[in-house]
């Protein structure tokens, strides 16, 4: 784990990013002749051209062929080193011969039942070892987990209201899609943040029920919660990221999480750690494992299905009472799919082991150190920050916390540099302000190397 501190840095020269801004723009046009000619065929039956929003990219999308360890391929045949792993869901690397062995045995024993598996109960076992919760459910995606989390938080403390993280993503039901991706000026006063619909379709009642509180601030949350206390609303659930993964990597400050872990229980408000980003990624157990404060209930998906959809909720015996007791309907017709469960066994008991996590902490090290060394020696105004598998450049002259300090200090302009930057020199990365990296356990130190040096060709670039 590591959280640099950020260095003497130069002035950058605004006309010269926006110069290099167009040169990369153009070579990456140049490159991907292909995606465009399937963009313009794809637009024409899918919504601009993408199965979800979250891959659309002007002035068009690059399509990818086929992937294998640390690697993809675009539909124009340039490979590239994988950081982007499906917006954090392929630790385990591509093509892992342990997953494609399991599923391919599985399909000939048929791909779908809607009734239980072994594989399911062998899964579950391994997840209550690995977090120390005792109860699980599956669902398929992170979207339903969260969903399926709060629902059973509000049955258990027969409340409604909702405490998140200003600026967390949870997913896109209702509840959560509040108060995310909000401009600087309309965030409100600290101790009493706006609930914000994140787009349209989301009835304002309904983001009125979802209360937005500061990361890193237990003594906010509890001013907070105490006043919806006196407003006669108080919360079932605090849902929260135990390190925040959509502002870049914004690690909690030492006490944080023992502080709202004391808080939650103190007032009867259920602790849910969403751990689709950190659950597998930054250790065995997720961030339960890695910061060792256990919520009451804990939602995974993204790395668990080994790059098959798939979810899951686990929790105390306490909180999942009213699933136990049928007073909760957690239902879905795929949950626990015969190809999931059998992918997420692999992963689990031959792909994400000891020795992979020891790797994983290792090329991340060597990640951060060579993009440390590259912030330092050319004075960029930023830091490399990290855990597990993941990790940034956090381009801000400022210690990013929250969301807050994240959108007064961000350089937006110099992210978007840096993605084209890689994707030219052949590194494939998340696209997005607020992304970070995700690295497998099929990366080698060369690869983090080359990113290194992409990363310093920036930097000598704009420094010049």
């Amino acid at each position: 784990m590591a959280a640099m501190s950020i260095p003497t840095r130069v002035e950058l020269d605004r006309e010269r990013i926006a110069a290099l801004t167009r040169r990369e723009e153009r070579r990456l046009d140049d490159r991907t002749p292909g995606s465009r000619a399937l963009f313009e065929r794809a637009r024409a039956t899918l919504v601009r051209g993408v199965p979800s929003a979250y891959q659309e990219r002007d002035p068009w999308p690059i399509y990818l062929s086929h992937g294998e360890g640390s690697r993809v391929w675009d539909v124009d045949g340039n490979e590239l080193i994988d950081l982007h792993n499906a917006f954090g869901s392929m630790v385990q690397g591509h093509a892992h011969p342990a997953i494609v062995k399991a599923v391919r045995d599985r399909v000939a024993l048929g791909t779908h039942f809607a009734a239980p598996t072994e594989d399911g109960v062998i899964v579950a076992e391994e997840l209550a070892r690995r977090w120390g919760l005792p109860a699980w459910r599956f669902v398929n995606s992170g979207s339903e987990a969260t969903m399926d989390a709060i629902r059973i938080a509000r049955a258990h403390t027969k409340r409604d209201t909702i405490v998140k993280i200003f600026g967390s993503y949870h997913g896109h039901h209702d509840y959560v899609m509040v108060s995310i991706g909000v401009p600087y000026d309309r965030i409100g006063d600290r101790d009493d943040y706006a609930s914000l619909p994140y787009g349209a379709g989301i009835p304002q009642s309904v983001a009125d029920l979802t209360v937005p509180v500061p990361f890193n601030d237990a003594d906010a949350m509890e001013r907070r919660i105490e006043r919806l206390f006196e407003e006669g609303r108080p919360p079932a659930c605090v849902i929260m990221e135990a390190a925040m993964m959509n502002l870049g990597v914004v690690l909690p400050k030492p006490g944080y999480l023992e502080a709202v872990r004391e808080l939650t229980r103190r007032l009867g408000v259920v602790l849910i750690f969403d751990e689709v980003k950190t659950g597998l990624c930054i250790a065995a157990g997720g961030a339960t494992e890695r910061f060792g404060v256990t919520p009451d209930l804990v939602t995974l998906a993204k790395t668990l299905g080994g790059g098959l959809p798939t979810g899951a909720i686990g929790g105390t015996e306490e909180a999942f009472q009213v699933v136990e007791t049928g007073a909760v309907y957690q239902v879905g017709t795929y949950s626990g799919n015969p190809l999931a469960m059998a992918a997420a066994r692999a992963s689990l008991l031959e792909v994400l082991t000891p020795s992979a996590y020891a790797h994983l902490d290792a090329v991340e090290e060597r990640l951060l150190r060579g993009c440390q060394d590259v912030v330092e020696r050319y004075g960029l105004p930023g830091y490399a920050v990290g855990i597990g598998a993941k990790g940034c450049v956090t381009f801000s002259p400022e210690p990013v916390v929250d969301y807050e300090s994240f959108k007064a200090h961000q350089d937006g302009e110099l992210s978007d540099l840096a993605w084209l930057y890689n994707m030219n020199r052949g590194v494939f990365i998340t696209p997005g302000r607020e992304e970070e990296w995700t690295l497998s356990v099929a990366h080698s130190p060369s690869d983090c190397d080359a990113v290194v040096a992409a990363f310093e060709e920036m930097a000598s670039d704009l420094t010049a």
